[in-house]
């Protein structure tokens, strides 16, 4: 059982974002609940949805491992990648979700069971419990087919007209409880188009976060892609989730003012540009968030940012607030 005093805090996102900002608050003594987009379909994720009918297991996994309170080497073996062989590309993590999906019958009750096994702090909810794909219009009338055509996208900067997820999946009711009841939401960092918007389209999710009475705290990305968000600065992307949520209901936004080494701005070069912040209002919090430089797994066909938030900068940054709850 939670004891009541602990502070609940709801991280709404998919991927890599929610990975860092887990791993960081995980050290604290919280309620820490993961929400996750279901909207993942590149590599592995998208090959057992594909062949098995499973729910997209890659971001979940990611969740879990952040969470887990487990060994070293069994963090490291849920995310450990089959590199050849039939298994080719497919994670043990993955696997074992989809696994454990076909032995209960059910995607929640497999995430429940793989955090019992990794001894996770909290809980990891996925947004819906239905197959959906994510799809958006672009205003030259070409449709991009799922998650991973629209993250490969180097046009949608040209303007799109709709993102949507069909079939239009229904709301994980739990999901709708766990952010009625938090004291703090956190959305991002993360992929604007594919891990953070997509929580928005499912039905009953703007109206909960609207609605809760938790602060809520949105982290911008330290980078743009190329080709998306080129030249985003912040307003942009606090204007894109305005779009969907119908208003702005943060209370904070956690800016970062650090810069990378110039060589590794180079490197990126191709890939985007830093996001420079144009918000000068008093919600507006800024720090220094980047990561060390570490060596990039392999992933699911979908290439990660090195550049990075620092986990532990970000959740000191985060607990500022809660200390003030």
């Amino acid at each position: 059982m939670i004891p009541p005093s602990l502070k609940k805090v709801v991280v709404i996102g998919g991927g890599t974002g929610n990975f860092v900002v887990l791993e960081g608050l995980k050290k604290y003594p919280l309620d820490l609940t993961a929400v996750v987009s279901m909207a993942d379909d590149g590599g592995s994720t998208g090959i057992l949805r594909d062949e098995l009918g499973v729910l997209p297991p890659g971001d979940v996994r990611q969740c879990l491992v952040a969470l887990s309170n487990s060994s070293r080497l069994m963090r490291s073996l849920m995310n450990y990648r089959f590199e050849n062989g039939g298994l080719g590309g497919h994670s043990f993590g993955n696997l074992l979700l989809s696994a454990l999906e076909k032995v209960t019958g059910s995607f929640e009750k497999a995430v429940e069971e793989a955090g019992k096994i990794l001894y996770i702090k909290g809980k990891v909810l996925p947004i819906t419990t239905h197959q959906t794909r994510l799809k958006m219009v672009l205003d030259n009338r070409r449709i991009l087919e799922g998650e991973r055509e629209i993250y490969l996208s180097q046009e949608i900067d040209q303007g799109y007209t709709t993102l949507y997820l069909e079939p239009h999946p229904k709301v994980n009711p739990r999901v709708i409880e766990e952010i009625a009841s938090a004291d703090l939401l956190v959305m991002g960092p993360g992929g604007l188009h594919t891990s953070l918007i997509p929580n928005l389209l499912v039905e009953g999710v703007c109206e909960a976060i609207c609605k809760s009475y938790a602060k809520k705290v949105f982290v911008v990305n330290l980078m743009n892609r190329k080709g998306q968000t080129t030249g985003f600065k912040t307003s942009d992307y606090l204007r894109e989730l305005v779009r969907y949520l119908g208003k702005d209901p943060f209370d904070y936004i956690m800016v970062n003012v650090q810069k990378p080494p110039k060589p590794l701005i180079e490197v990126y070069a191709n890939e985007g540009d830093l996001v420079d912040n144009d918000l000068d209002q008093e919600r507006v919090i800024f720090a220094h968030m980047i990561g060390g430089l570490h060596d990039e797994p392999k992933r699911d066909l979908l290439k990660r940012s090195l550049i990075r938030h620092d986990s532990k900068k970000l959740a000191q940054e985060l607990m500022k607030i809660v200390d003030h709850l």
